[in-house]
């Protein structure tokens, strides 16, 4: 719903050369073995519209295609990812969808994050794009696959008011309703603008007292519940809802590659620097060092190659997503004064407890001397208290 703005970690090549590009990518996979190294430094460091411009070379001088080629050469996770890359963004989100409404059962989980996240023009496109290669309709086919108000919601989003008026009808439709009136909340969330949602989030928290995710959390579960809260995260940020997404894909025991996959590649070039800085305030790691804990091999080469760096640690983090929170009152002497600060102790990302302060600029903290006992296991040295 929301718009990115063009901040992606991939640019496209300054001297690019799609025929010399073919070559060094047929002599990697000419042969005994695969020169994997030299796929991934080549393809992760092209923009998508120069990888397309590759594939016709590839084709001319050849006679190969190069996806297929590819396929046979690598394998696994990190075939998954060179593959997705190789895709024009839109013929990417609509092989997605297709996948997730043909295979067995119907994966939620990708019918929410696309049409949730992308814009009224880019769904249209994505419409055409899919009846034009499967020559079937993607809303018929995504409500025989789905029902209920989590169907609605999803074909009132393909389908692509008044800002205190629509907050008044959702607090009526949930908080001051015996039970809830779903399709109210299902016909404004759907066919609002990403702005005009903003304002009514804004007059719905002076109205409530708590923020329109709250009410969505209470009142309403599954599918739909899912939906309904990624749609108003969109509104809210796409960055900040893909940044959630990508840690919730890697936190806890297994990794959730194809997400992992999914996000990396389709937010590469359009904002994965500002979801990256979105990651680093809410979580207690970095989303490159997140990726790194959790992946191996060549697939991890080349997905931290798409991620274009680390983050410095910031002093603050958001509270309300922190796993584990705990205030502690220390107190710390600074030239003669003795001073109290509150502290929280958070589990990051790896497991390791970190101390993290408030109401305490970081140039403050880094010249005050602890004089307690308390101490932190594998703290940020920025974030430590000595």
């Amino acid at each position: 719903m929301g718009v990115g703005a063009a901040r992606g970690t991939v640019k496209p090549s300054q001297n690019f050369n799609a025929t010399q590009d073919a070559e060094v990518l047929y002599k990697a996979m000419k042969g005994i073995g695969t020169d994997e190294d030299a796929i991934l430094q080549l393809l992760v460091a092209r923009s998508n519209a120069q990888r397309q411009q590759i594939k016709v070379a590839y084709k001319t001088q050849f006679g190969k295609d190069l996806v297929d080629t590819l396929k046979g050469e690598l394998g696994g996770k990190f075939e998954t990812l060179i593959v997705g890359l190789m895709a024009a963004p839109l013929a990417y989100d609509v092989s997605a969808l297709r996948n997730a409404i043909k295979g067995a059962g119907t994966d939620e989980k990708v019918l929410v994050e696309i049409l949730a996240s992308r814009t009224p023009q880019q769904v249209k496109e994505i419409v055409a794009a899919y009846r034009k290669e499967y020559d079937d309709d993607l809303e018929e086919d995504i409500s025989g696959d789905t029902s209920g108000h989590f169907k609605r919601l999803l074909v009132i989003l393909l389908q692509g008011g008044n800002v205190e008026a629509d907050a008044q009808v959702l607090f009526k439709a949930g908080e001051q309703k015996f039970g809830t009136d779903e399709q109210t909340f299902v016909t404004i969330l759907g066919n609002r603008s990403a702005e005009h949602l903003r304002k009514v989030f804004d007059a719905y928290m002076k109205l409530a007292g708590f923020e329109m995710e709250e009410s969505i959390k209470r009142e309403t579960s599954g599918g739909l519940r899912d939906l309904l809260l990624a749609v108003v995260k969109c509104a809210r940020s796409v960055p900040t809802y893909f940044a959630e997404t990508l840690y919730y894909a890697m936190k806890g025991a297994g990794t959730d590659d194809d997400t992992l996959i999914r996000v990396m590649v389709t937010r590469s070039e359009v904002d994965l620097f500002d979801v990256r800085t979105e990651f680093r305030k809410l979580f207690a790691c970095s989303l490159f060092s997140m990726i790194k804990g959790d992946t191996g091999g060549d697939y991890r080469k080349a997905l931290l190659l798409l991620c274009g760096g680390d983050d410095a640690t910031p002093l603050f983090l958001s509270l309300r997503h922190l796993s584990l929170s705990t205030h502690i009152q220390v107190h710390v002497l600074k030239s003669t004064h003795v001073i109290s600060i509150e502290f929280i102790l958070t589990l990051n990302c790896h497991g390791n407890y970190v101390f993290l302060s408030f109401g305490v600029k970081a140039s403050t903290v880094s010249n005050l001397r602890h004089i307690g006992i308390l101490h932190s296991k594998a703290a940020p040295a920025n974030n430590s208290v000595v």
